[in-house]
């Protein structure tokens, strides 16, 4: 068993944490139990959430996908609450990460990027760590002033542990208990999670780095806290974001020998298929401990996407990996936007296919209110999901869902309507995009189109017929509009500058 230590880290861990060691050199620190408020209610459960990273929607078993292989993903979505047509409110992984712990949408947190100012290049020019750490350390203000998910699990007496994909810099930014991500970088790992200044010193990338660890190359720490909790009898969160099936799609040989014969699956789809794989069996890991170590029934499971990603056919220099294609991350259109949401409580939801639209937003109030905190929703634009989960209400089928696109970099913190591309309002079968922030061309960032459009998902699925002119759809045109301007309205919010 091999253990590291971290000096840089140790005197501010002592002044305010718990450590426990582990093995594969990771450290989990705890802040003090004094900052618990209110003793736990023995009816709530314990929560897993399970973030799937870079993944379009329907590369499950579960979903359609007849070639990959995802036999532990599909059977949680038998034991689950399924609404196979859930929406992402942005299709890149930070705005989209920090929905999930906030329950707003990116304009409404601010966190609408990957990288706040100066960006992502300019901080590779650094020459100062600590130039680098300040500079991107302007931005956790905004994380750390926000009611998130496990600050008010915390409070209720939760501990909240984050694994995997973070952006927040350090875990205790965004309330968590206990974490792996430290904003410090991680020698040797060669996956992510690092980046290099002008003079080569190594700093935290920023996106998890010791988090990125889990499921790559452990789960301990996942099984650890559990069963500390478990033997303390606390309730307790955890936060499974590994950094799969993102690239680098580097799965052992074993996940790629699932595909190299299959000739329905193309070469761009055999390493990014292997990664889905490999994600799948961490996810049966994670729930085969949860099932015979603790309690599966007094546990509730979600699970989500962060935003999609398709290959394309454009070759990466690494093993066998292609770039996505433009459509899917970080684009508006559907194999970026879209993800399944599947709610597992055994005993108290029933598994069930719900085919209304509904959206990420939707994940933080459900799970207040399965924890007995319906008063800290009423501010939060996203519905609870657990009627329709247990069977007693059907969802709306004229909802409207909503999002937006913005570049990685963050031009200013605090103004988003500065850096919004695009808009997007799906509601019935009918999607309607609008353009923002245009050059004198007319070209709003990426260029993903020109102008506004409306597509019919139920005739177009693909989004390649425009019906934005077409004067049959005008009054749907100009019901959607006012919906989505309704909803968030950047020209507006110029207007008042």
């Amino acid at each position: 068993m091999k253990y590291f230590f971290i000096s840089h880290d140790l005197t501010e861990i002592k002044q305010s944490s718990r450590c426990t060691w582990i093995s594969f050199g990771l450290i989990i620190c705890s802040l003090s139990a004094t900052s618990i408020s209110y003793a736990a209610q023995p009816s709530t459960p314990n929560i897993v959430m399970i973030i799937s990273d870079d993944q379009t929607y329907r590369d499950f078993g579960f979903m359609g996908n007849k070639e990959i292989k995802t036999p532990h993903i599909d059977r949680l979505a038998k034991q689950s609450a399924r609404y196979i047509n859930g929406y992402l409110p942005t299709s890149v992984c930070s705005p989209s990460l920090a929905t999930l712990l906030t329950g707003l949408y990116p304009h409404q947190s601010g966190i609408h990027y990957n990288h706040p100012p100066p960006g992502n290049s300019r901080f590779n020019q650094m020459t100062s760590r600590k130039e680098y750490e300040t500079k991107r350390g302007q931005a956790f203000r905004l994380i750390q002033n926000v009611d998130t998910l496990p600050r008010l699990l915390a409070a209720r007496g939760y501990r909240c542990l984050q694994t995997g994909k973070f952006w927040e810099g350090h875990y205790r930014n965004a309330g968590f208990t206990e974490g792996m991500t430290i904003f410090k970088p991680v020698p040797d790992q060669t996956f992510g999670g690092n980046r290099k200044l002008a003079h080569g010193e190594l700093v935290a990338h920023g996106n998890g780095d010791w988090g990125l660890k889990i499921g790559r190359e452990t789960m301990q720490p996942i099984y650890d806290f559990v069963r500390d909790c478990d033997q303390k009898q606390t309730p307790w969160f955890v936060w499974y974001a590994p950094y799969l099936p993102h690239q680098p799609h580097d799965s052992p040989q074993k996940y790629f020998d699932l595909y190299r014969k299959n000739q329905r699956v193309s070469q761009q789809e055999i390493a990014y298929y292997a990664s889905c794989s490999q994600f799948d069996e961490t996810v049966g890991k994670l729930i085969q401990f949860i099932e015979q170590e603790s309690n599966p029934k007094s546990t509730l499971f979600l699970f989500v996407i962060d935003n999609g990603w398709t290959p394309g056919q454009k070759p990466m220099k690494y093993r066998e990996n292609y770039h996505h294609t433009k459509t899917s991350k970080r684009s508006p259109f559907e194999d970026g936007l879209r993800s399944p949401i599947l709610i597992r409580w055994d005993g108290v939801i029933k598994p069930a296919t719900h085919t209304a639209l509904v959206s990420s937003i939707d994940v933080v109030p459900t799970l207040l209110h399965a924890t007995g905190q319906e008063e800290r929703t009423q501010a939060l634009p996203g519905v609870n999901l657990l009627p329709s989960a247990q069977g007693t209400e059907t969802l709306p089928t004229n909802r409207a869902v909503f999002g937006a696109i913005y570049p990685g970099d963050a031009s200013s913190l605090d103004h988003p309507e500065r850096d919004v591309a695009y808009r997007w309002i799906r509601k019935g079968n009918l999607k309607l995009i609008t353009t923002h922030n245009t050059n004198a061309q007319g070209i709003a960032w990426n260029d993903y189109h020109r102008g506004d459009v409306l597509f019919n998902l139920d005739h177009d699925p693909p989004e390649t017929t425009n019906l934005i002119n077409e004067e049959s759809y005008r009054p749907s045109r100009v019901e959607l509009k006012s919906l989505l301007d309704a909803w968030w309205n950047p020209e507006k919010v110029n207007s008042k500058k």
